[in-house]
């Protein structure tokens, strides 16, 4: 599994984000959502995944087997999302959407292999200790985390992740949720520390 990450990290090196014009006013359009949750992956990925708008209803229909969405449980607002980031979309393969939906149903997740997740438009912050945990002042002190772009692993076995690297503050991959069902490995890229300056690294 080491080798993967590291072969990914390398890979992520050389990934741009793409965009979301700040000129497209209705956020709750499907031409919006498209070009918002397709932008989560890098392009040769999203380009081709199926569009899970916020409906729940698919709004462009994929070729290559992965599904890009927002991944913020909050309820959908009737104008769409104020912005990209706090869309928080996700593109995933079958098995990582398999996690998702077992997340958002509180159920442990049953995968058949390991599952990736991209959210290159990153999150509007995580308990890194506690799931479900919407709120930075509910959360455990010290273990809240608001990330920019990033890979996610979702393993078949989470127990493999045990002992593994919790840390968000020294660049690493590291896990979130440790020692529970929902453990995966997050995998930072460029820009992951824009939202929380203050658990870059410093040397």
């Amino acid at each position: 599994m080491k080798k993967i990450i590291l072969t990914n990290l390398i890979i992520m090196a050389f990934i741009v984000c793409g965009n979301v014009s700040a000129g497209e006013k209705d956020h709750a359009s499907k031409d919006w959502q498209i070009k918002a949750y397709s932008t989560a992956a890098p392009s040769f990925i999203g380009k081709y995944a199926t569009i899970i708008g916020g409906s729940g209803k698919i709004i462009r229909k994929g070729s290559n087997g992965w599904t890009c969405q927002s991944g913020n449980s909050r309820p959908f607002p009737k104008s769409g999302w104020k912005n990209v980031h706090e869309a928080m979309p996700t593109c995933h393969d079958i098995q990582a959407m398999n996690w998702m939906m077992a997340y958002s149903n509180g159920t442990t997740p049953k995968l058949d292999t390991d599952g990736w997740m991209w959210m290159l438009h990153g999150d509007v912050g995580e308990d890194n200790l506690v799931p479900m945990v919407m709120n930075k002042k509910d959360s455990t002190p010290g273990k809240w985390i608001e990330s920019g772009p990033h890979l996610m692993l979702m393993p078949k076995d989470p127990s493999s992740l045990d002992n593994y690297n919790a840390d968000f503050t020294n660049g690493a991959p590291y896990v979130m949720f440790p020692g529970t069902d929902y453990a995966h490995v997050m995998i930072p890229s460029e820009g992951y520390y824009h939202y929380q300056e203050e658990s870059e690294p410093k040397k």
